[in-house]
């Protein structure tokens, strides 16, 4: 069993959801989080969970869609939180890569949504693309007031993955990992603890080898986990006992196959 931890059901390229989760499901990916990058894809998240007992929701505003939070658009971003089927806030952070939104505003944004998932016990999702800096010094206040975190699609080296982990973050692997140049992710997740790693797609993006130039779906999230488990020397499996097991505790997700042992 695997669950696809980051995916973006909402985008057209998904217009045959049913179809989507049946191929999941005979790749042995039987949960998916789709995750929000603003209101709006947030309401469709919510309402995919809704719809499909497979489906989990996020909702948060992405840092290329950041604007300034008022109380209006916080309080429709808390009432999204607060239905049954979200299990986080996200995915929100910083993005200085392609900078599409003032910085100042990125981190505003940042800070407002952490003080909500704090509130509401939710675990943030972050994206932060060449930003650790900031994101280091904006996170470390609330850290005692998180109930985990998720680095998704990690991109840092070895020391800033110890520093997350050491907040109780987890590192999310996305397909990058079987690209022949990501040496540096691979050294994390051969070093990572084995109760801190999750496995996503970013579907539509980031799809692996060998279907790169293909839509990205959770189905194949399926080769992400094949790789790290070639990594770090153990069965598909296990890994996927232990990714499914992480992500059921970060999300507070009872789900199935959390009995399954480790091979």
């Amino acid at each position: 069993m695997l669950i696809d931890t980051h995916a973006h059901l909402d985008f057209p390229d998904f217009v045959d959801i049913p179809a989507v989760l049946d191929r999941a499901e005979k790749a042995g990916v039987r949960e998916v989080v789709t995750i929000g990058t603003d209101l709006d894809s947030s309401r469709k998240a919510v309402d995919l969970a809704g719809r499909y007992p497979q489906i989990y929701a996020a909702v948060g505003v992405h840092p290329q869609e950041a604007v300034a939070l008022d109380e209006g658009a916080l309080s429709v971003l808390r009432d999204l939180a607060r239905q049954p089927r979200v299990v986080a806030v996200g995915e929100i952070g910083l993005d200085y890569y392609r900078d599409y939104r003032p910085r100042d505003l990125q981190r505003e944004c940042l800070d407002r949504q952490l003080d909500m998932a704090a509130a509401l016990r939710l675990p943030p999702v972050f994206h932060i693309r060449d930003a650790f800096d900031d994101f280091f010094e904006i996170v470390a206040p609330h850290v005692p007031s998180l109930n985990g975190g998720v680095l998704h699609c990690f991109s840092g080296d070895w020391a800033i993955a110890e520093r997350c982990l050491n907040w109780g973050f987890y590192l999310s692997v996305p397909g990058t990992v079987t690209f022949p140049k990501s040496e540096v992710l691979r050294d994390v997740v051969r070093r990572a603890p084995s109760d801190r790693l999750l496995v996503e797609t970013d579907a539509p993006y980031l799809t692996p080898v060998p279907f790169r130039g293909k839509v990205n779906e959770p189905s194949l999230v399926y080769h992400t986990a094949a790789k790290v488990a070639e990594l770090r020397g153990c069965s598909l499996e296990r890994i996927g006992a232990e990714t499914t097991a992480n992500a059921h505790r970060v999300f507070g997700i009872a789900g199935r196959g959390d009995e399954a042992d480790a091979k």
